[in-house]
């Protein structure tokens, strides 16, 4: 495939009809479709379906794009390389996050960071932990913020603050109206866990084995945010990190302490092959400091501290 096949059929894929791609691309319609019929017989393949006028993507088609969609990923790393080259500071930083770090830290160092550069550009994305990881390493990616431990020997990892684990229970709980309500009360009933991709879902799933109590599973949820919605419900108690629940609207959900308020890291992490650029120093030495703001900000919590 040459260039313009890719965009072409880059373009069909995106709009769904040769008439749009046209449009898209500001070229004749039959120029679109000759091309595509040309491609679909240098390939051996048939890559659309038509239908009632729209082409439906093939099996073969999609498996083609998502080839494809990494070309145009590295065609855009070659132009942030470009404009370092030409104005001497990289403008564009592409930033990865797990979901409870995407809730508030992240968004408050980017506003920070783009109020400090003015010409900054940032690409940001939360992801699971194991897409992190791939883009990380492949260097499509220059740096994440991290509430789980990435491991790959490629990758930098440095610790830039903790996040406290808490317990959110719906606002009517019985537990509640207790002096001291028992930490055994708790796990004693039904609980949200997390799957295996959310990244808290290790720390939290020992603390909780920690206890010797099998777990009496209500609902299973990917993200901090998530379980605190289900625990508002009042389906379940749900134990969740500090960053999820101040991202968490108050309505019907209270949080409390629990005894020794376990903490646990977050990370920021880079490829040890990529230096960062100025920019990208600049991100971190934000994200160290609005993590020490949010973490010495108060957290309301109820009075009833579990025991």
């Amino acid at each position: 495939m040459n260039l313009r096949q890719i965009e072409v059929f880059r373009a069909v894929m995106t709009t769904g009809s040769t008439t749009e791609a046209a449009r898209l691309l500001h070229v004749s319609q039959p120029g679109i479709s000759r091309l595509v019929r040309h491609l679909e017989l240098q390939l051996g393949v048939a890559l659309f379906e038509r239908r009632s006028g729209r082409l439906v993507p093939t099996a073969e088609a999609r498996e083609l794009q998502e080839e494809i969609e990494k070309v145009y990923r590295g065609v855009q790393h070659v132009r942030d390389v470009a404009a370092h080259l030409r104005f001497g500071t990289r403008t564009t930083l592409r930033v990865l996050s797990s979901a409870n770090t995407a809730l508030q830290l992240v968004p408050r160092c980017i506003a920070a960071l783009v109020g400090q550069a003015t010409s900054a550009r940032v690409l940001f994305e939360s992801l699971p932990t194991r897409e992190i990881v791939k883009l990380l390493v492949t260097e499509e990616a220059d740096v994440a913020i991290s509430s789980a431990p990435l491991d790959h020997p490629a990758l930098d990892i440095e610790e830039i603050g903790r996040w406290e684990l808490l317990c959110a229970l719906p606002a009517g709980h019985a537990l509640l109206k207790k002096a001291r309500p028992a930490l055994a009360e708790v796990l004693a009933g039904r609980l949200v866990v997390y799957s295996p991709e959310a990244p808290q879902s290790a720390v939290i799933d020992h603390w909780i084995e920690s206890h010797g109590v099998a777990r009496n599973v209500a609902a299973e949820v990917r993200s901090g945010l998530a379980a605190c919605s289900v625990a508002a419900t009042g389906a379940a108690v749900a134990f969740v990190d500090d960053l999820s629940a101040r991202a968490h609207r108050p309505e019907g959900l209270v949080f409390t302490a629990l005894p020794g308020a376990p903490t646990y890291p977050v990370f920021a992490v880079r490829n040890r092959h990529r230096p960062l650029s100025r920019l990208g120093t600049s991100f971190l030495q934000i994200a160290r400091e609005q993590l020490q703001a949010l973490r010495a900000a108060p957290l309301p919590l109820h009075p009833a501290a579990l025991r």
